[in-house]
């Protein structure tokens, strides 16, 4: 583990230099912050002629030198540095082409061939991550330690070092410069004292990795500068100049945004999923709904097992296409039938033979007849059919096939809490009202369509209250159930009616529901099962699928697992406490076969006292809403939000996803918010939307053929809004090679990390939270160690940590992954924080996800020393040191938006934006900005409505003013910096990565 424990854990006292495992407490101290003799600085490098391409791939089998970002150590005495050749000579700063032209060995350090091997310069060092010595995975360790492949080319670049001034900047991390760049960082030298850096010790019971190291400084200071310890490296390397994620996207989106990707027959790399992109669908799935993990795939086994790096994709069935090019309908009967065998459907992957009488499968392999009705012939070399432009199966990578058959459309049921509790709060009046502006603006925007809509009303406290809202009835009936454990429906008719006719009915219950008697006590508590049952008692009575949205107040009945305790997430037990109960997942199960998602609103203060709620819904393809008993302005705001949002939402019912693989591959694991079956292939969902995501792990069955390439295609069926059902079609093909080093090159951090979290957060129900970060740190050394060994020149010194061209945003992806408040056993999250955190972001796609794990950090105004106007569009590194007092920043997650402000911001800027004249009086916390009309104000509050609109719940502005108490909530958002909760800095954890990858290879 890589973490250092929160300032109130507490360790026993301990020689800096003992640790625990195998050498003495007696043994000679070596170097703390050194774990290899001859790695003193990092150095940051690129290779010559790096253009950023994602075509770079070529189908002849002509492959480029390797896209790497280098990091050397080296050793220097001087802060002030000027630009030096391999020999020491020095140069002039703009590089002739003599010298770039040159095929010289990265620079570093040359190895002293009388150093004694590291293993017997020190002892092992304190800081290893992972022992090579305990693996278990010993194919691979046999894999690794192979000779380098005859196919991975040597890398061979220019060979000059830039040494900075400190006012010199260095774009450090490598992309587009044409010559070998690197920068050098000292530790230690006569200018930089080693009394600047943090005094670390190491814990009695170490076992060697970050988590075991504890600062001897005082706690955390919450007053975030530039200066700040958070951002500092116990190593001494530069923050600053590491690889960032912020430039990674910069540069994806200089490179597409605003242009189109073609999307055609074995997909390139296509954008990142940050970047806002066109997709023109020519034979192949748009990466909006299919995104590989990598976009070549390894053609066996053990060359996959080599690369460390998994294999699958990322699939959004559900997903809502660009209006330029909107996904084709075409009926069931006009459609070319799929394959008769494995059930696959029609794609252009599928080869035709014998002119077009037959077509291959790539899915399982086999041949089929087609049918004489849908035969046509093909043309030229490659066996096209003559009718392929005109069919959407045979010529688009999704289409969606419109069935003949046609169910019940979905209903909106709506249980409102009317218990003792509910009605003392005194906010039913205000839940009530916005019920019936939402129905009502659905009546007036929708017009006559809005008889598809078919709404119902009940309420419960112990007993379930329905109402016969039929429109011939000159008032609605109550209909009581008081014996709610069988649960029979008295009548069925008038229960669900279309909401134009029924509007009226529905405006005279809610007005009479704030008057109502409580009739029986609340003190022991609801069940949440119960209104879920009655509402799906209604759906199953009329035999359709629908969204049932619970308003619920009342205190929950204890069910289990609440343990808060300090000592409850650092053991086994957490797993039991993700998991949801055998009775909530029966009840899902029974949502899921009706197609009922459900939506709950929990309106009062729940917290450990009480059971989490959230498992039925999250399960079912809804979600769990908290507010604090709508007292607040910015609650009721909220609540309203999220009403209108989840009403109006384009959602499939009753859906059933089924993956499809080359013949050769298998699906061996799918993660998500579902309940899992016993085929990670077949899925059932009660509901879905566009932003549903699923995690699909692949491995190899046998050898993929290089020629035919890979598969995956993704089928959806479900039924829309009005009854129909419908099957939405995904293919994506992919390039196979036997070359690991294209393999690499065909990852993308942001996938990756997508994946990882998925797989991760679903792993948390059945292991321990330690044993997750240790495989995620092990998983990543390891790739790295592979890729330095087969994918490297043998001129890369040891003092070098390499990283692929798209992996470079990696190491900061899964260092904020590892400390996030669902993997990280901390004391600042309370049991139901963390089941709400982990439900909410599994549900995430994959561009939100990366938001969440690497937030966006945006200045709001410009540079004491700049002339130009805000750019609310360039992001900076989420490190404490981006933040200067003298501005404003806002921070963008998926379900935090946070507005931090300098102590030095001008007062003029305080008027324009808070209306307040000072920095004291400026209000801290909560807080919607005033509407003053000035560009200042209007450009913000535009910009906080835009971001909002990408989320997808309802959030609240979060003011935090600088050295406020508050400002913790900042800290978390800062994943660059030392976690709250105690995780590494991103500097540490890439130094960490870099010193286990090369002990990996000793």
């Amino acid at each position: 583990m890589m973490d250092a424990p929160s300032p109130n854990q507490s360790h026993p006292a301990c020689p800096p230099w003992a640790v625990q495992n195998g050498w003495s407490s007696d043994a000679p101290a070596g170097p703390v912050c050194n774990p290899l003799p001859h790695l003193q600085q990092l150095s940051l490098a690129c290779e010559p002629n790096q253009n950023p391409s994602y075509n770079h791939l070529q189908a002849s089998g002509v492959y480029s030198k390797s896209d790497v970002a280098a990091f050397s150590t080296r050793s220097s005495s001087h802060p002030s540095m000027q630009y030096v050749c391999k020999n020491g000579q020095s140069i002039p700063d703009v590089l002739s082409p003599t010298i770039q032209e040159r095929n010289i060995p990265p620079c570093s350090l040359p190895y002293n061939e009388a150093m004694p091997p590291v293993q017997h310069y020190s002892p092992p060092n304190p800081y290893q991550a992972v022992d090579p010595s305990s693996y278990s995975q010993h194919t691979y360790r046999s894999l690794l330690n192979q000779p380098p492949a005859q196919n991975a080319l040597p890398v061979s670049s220019s060979c000059v070092e830039p040494q900075l001034n400190h006012n010199q900047h260095l774009a450090s991390d490598g992309g587009n410069s044409g010559s070998f760049v690197g920068f050098n960082e000292t530790l230690t030298s006569s200018s930089a004292p080693i009394q600047q850096q943090p005094l670390w010790s190491i814990a009695a019971l170490s076992k060697g990795s970050i988590n075991d190291f504890v600062p001897t400084a005082s706690p955390l200071d919450h007053n975030l500068t530039p200066q700040s310890p958070n951002s500092e490296s116990r190593y001494g390397l530069n923050p600053e100049l590491l690889p960032s994620a912020v430039k990674v996207m910069a540069e994806d989106r200089a490179e597409w945004e605003g242009k189109v990707f073609i999307s055609e027959h074995f997909s390139r790399l296509p954008p990142l999923a940050t970047t806002s992109c066109v997709t023109d669908d020519r034979g192949n799935v748009s990466p909006l709904a299919i995104r590989s993990v990598t976009y070549c795939v390894p053609c066996d086994g053990q060359t996959a097992l080599l690369s460390r790096l998994p294999l699958g994709a990322l699939v959004t069935p559900f997903f809502n296409q660009n209006e330029c090019q909107p996904i084709p309908l075409c009926k069931h009967a006009d459609c070319v039938m799929g394959c008769r065998w494995c059930g696959a459907s029609m794609c252009p992957a599928m080869g035709w033979q014998d002119c077009g009488q037959r077509f291959y499968c790539p899915f399982c392999g086999k041949l089929n007849e087609v049918p004489w009705q849908q035969y046509q012939p093909t043309n030229g070399a490659e066996g096209v059919r003559v009718d392929q432009d005109k069919r959407p199966e045979l010529s688009m990578g999704s289409y969606e096939i419109l069935n003949s058959d046609k169910g019940e459309a979905a209903a909106l049921l709506l249980a409102i809490d009317v218990s003792a509790s509910a009605l003392r709060g005194g906010h039913l009046e205000f839940v009530a009202q916005q019920i019936h502006t939402l129905l009502t603006s659905l009546v007036r925007e929708a017009g006559d369509a809005s008889s598809d809509l078919r709404v119902g009303l009940m309420t419960y406290d112990s007993r379930i209250h329905l109402y016969d809202l039929s429109p011939d009835l000159f008032r609605p009936h109550m209909l009581v159930i008081a014996e709610t454990e069988d649960l029979q429906l008295p009548v069925r008719e008038g229960l669900l009616v279309s909401l134009k006719d029924c509007i009226e009915s529905i405006d005279s219950v809610l007005q009479l529901i704030p008057q109502f008697g409580a009739e029986c006590s609340d003190s022991s508590g609801l069940s949440i099962e119960l209104p879920v049952k009655a509402g799906l008692a209604v759906l199953q009575g009329l035999k359709c699928p629908g969204k049932l949205l619970i308003f619920h107040t009342a205190a929950l009945i204890e069910t289990g697992h609440t343990n808060s305790s300090s000592g409850f997430f650092g053991t086994n037990k957490p797993k039991s406490i993700f998991q949801p109960s055998e009775k909530a997942i029966s009840l899902a199960k029974e949502c899921i076969s009706q197609g009922c998602g459900i939506h709950m609103f929990v309106l009062s203060q729940q917290d450990v006292g009480g059971a989490w709620p959230g498992h039925i819904p999250f399960l079912t393809g809804g979600a769990l809403h908290t507010y604090g008993y709508l007292q607040g302005e910015l609650d009721r705001e909220r609540f309203s939000t999220d009403l209108k949002r989840i009403v109006e939402t384009e959602t499939g019912y009753k859906a059933e996803l089924r993956i499809f693989v080359s013949k050769d591959l298998r699906v061996s694991g799918c993660y998500g918010l579902f309940v899992p079956g016993s085929n990670p292939a077949h899925i059932a969902m009660a509901t879905l939307d566009c932003r549903t995501t699923l995690a699909v792990e692949l491995a190899h069955s046998k050898a993929l053929d290089e020629t035919r390439g890979a598969a995956v295609q993704a089928v959806l069926s479900y039924t829309s809004q009005t009854g129909e059902r419908r099957t939405r079609v995904h293919t994506l093909t992919l390039r196979c090679s036997r070359h690991l080093q294209d393999t690499f090159r065909n990852y993308q951090a942001e996938t990756l990390l997508t994946f990882y979290c998925k797989k991760m957060y679903c792993a948390v129900l059945e292991r321990p939270l330690q044993e997750l970060r240790e495989e995620l740190q092990t998983d990543v050394t390891e790739a790295l160690a592979s890729y330095r060994k087969h994918c490297c020149s043998s001129s890369v010194s040891a003092g070098q940590l390499v990283l692929p061209q798209f992996l470079r945003a990696l190491p900061v992806y899964v260092n904020s992954l590892r400390k996030s408040e669902v993997l990280l056993p901390g004391l600042r999250s309370s049991v139901h924080q963390r089941l709400q955190q982990r439900c909410r972001v599994l549900g995430l796609d994959t561009r939100s996800t990366v938001r969440h794990f690497y937030p966006l950090l945006l200045p709001l105004l410009p540079s004491v020393d700049s002339s130009s106007p805000p750019d609310p569009q360039g992001a900076l590194r989420c490190t404490s040191s981006s933040l200067d007092s003298r501005g404003l920043y806002l921070v963008h997650a998926p379900f935090t938006v946070l507005l931090w402000v300098g102590t030095q911001v001008p007062a003029g800027t305080l008027v324009e934006l808070f209306n307040a004249s000072c920095f004291s009086s400026l209000p801290s916390g909560e807080t919607n900005l005033p509407a003053l009309e000035n560009r200042l104000s209007i450009r913000v509050r535009s910009l906080i409505n835009l971001l909002n609109s990408e989320v997808p719940y309802a959030r609240k502005l979060v003011v935090v003013k600088q050295g406020n108490t508050c400002e913790e909530a900042l800290q978390r958002h800062l994943v660059e910096d030392k976690s709250p909760n105690g995780g590494a800095s991103y500097a540490d954890f890439l130094y960490h990565l870099h010193v286990n990858s090369v002990r990996l290879l000793l």
